[in-house]
């Protein structure tokens, strides 16, 4: 959060707290535990809040179908008891959003690189971790190169300590730097870690040669950059879009779009959702066994409610005496 905004905004002043799972906290009259949990974003948790007597569990978003998928089946396996309401979010709820596994996807990946003559162009988001590993671990079966920028690199350092997460200096990873970027960065009072990706980095312009080893990192501020380095696609590359499709309907995922057909490049979505599948949903609301099941987050609980046992609806304000 630190460096997102001292690179794209104002710093905050405020101090932050971390969380470790299973251990409790007090706020008050409330007790909370937090869990650890399976999602897109890092370091996402659920919440167990009691007081008064009362038991309730927030599960945040969650999924159970990422690489930490294990700590949602744990929990699964053996819930808190005497749940008075789980709050769940329900955001794939009536949805199409693929919920492949990250082990999935991997597969689908190295194939992709494998049959791929060129370069393979990758629009993914830095602080999903998740996908980060998937196509680091993807490269390293297909003999390819990882390109990430200086704030995917900045983000992985950050978070060294967490997990063993590629870090810059690995096999297979480089670090491309561009132009308006490594400006961006030195403008910030950061060029001591431009200075130092430079071991570990590549220019633009060496992406257009070697073509058929680079897993090039893309979107479209990149995209601005690497064009005039004569880096632009051709029919030998191929490109995914490992988001939500959604924003490529927005006016820089139409700007990407457009590069990419211009060129020639084969598109490939590979992606699966940061929120559990309707299946999931099911079942691990039957394995919490709450007295009422009070829905947060989706468009969906009006109908595609089959499955799920003492649905509590609130209106916007509505209070909720337990």
């Amino acid at each position: 959060m630190r460096l997102t905004a001292s690179i794209f905004g104002k710093p905050p002043v405020r101090d932050y707290r971390h969380w470790e799972t299973g251990k409790h906290f007090v706020v008050g009259s409330f007790k909370v535990t937090p869990y650890l949990t399976d999602h897109s974003a890092f370091d996402a948790y659920m919440l167990l809040i009691e007081a008064a007597g009362k038991r309730i569990l927030y599960s945040g978003d969650f999924r159970a179908h990422g690489r930490k998928a294990a700590l949602v089946q744990r929990l699964m396996a053996l819930p808190p008891p005497d749940i008075d309401v789980l709050l769940m979010e329900g955001t794939n709820l009536g949805s199409d959003k693929p919920t492949k596994s990250e082990v999935d996807l991997e597969s689908d990946f190295v194939k992709l690189f494998r049959e791929t003559p060129g370069r393979v162009f990758v629009c993914w988001s830095a602080q999903n971790i998740d996908r980060t590993v998937t196509l680091y671990r993807a490269c390293l079966k297909a003999g390819r190169i990882l390109v990430v920028d200086l704030y995917t690199a900045e983000v992985l350092e950050l978070l060294v300590d967490a997990r063993r997460i590629p870090q810059a200096g690995w096999s297979n990873l480089k670090v491309v730097i561009t132009r308006s970027f490594a400006r961006l960065y030195r403008s910030k009072g950061r060029a001591d870690f431009v200075d130092r990706m430079a071991a570990h980095g590549l220019s633009a312009a060496q992406l257009a040669r070697d073509m058929n080893k680079w897993v090039v990192m893309i979107r479209p501020s990149l995209m601005r950059d690497m064009a005039p380095k004569g880096v632009s696609p051709s029919p030998d590359d191929a490109w995914s879009y490992s988001q939500w499709l959604g924003y490529l309907k927005q006016s820089d995922g139409m700007a990407l779009k457009t590069w990419f057909d211009e060129g020639g490049a084969r598109a490939v979505h590979i992606h699966t959702s940061g929120h559990a599948s309707v299946a999931d949903l099911k079942a691990f609301a039957a394995a919490m066994n709450p007295r009422m099941l009070v829905p947060i987050h989706g468009v969906a609980w009006d109908g595609d409610v089959d499955g799920f046992s003492n649905i509590v609806r609130l209106r916007n304000g509505e209070p909720l005496i337990l």
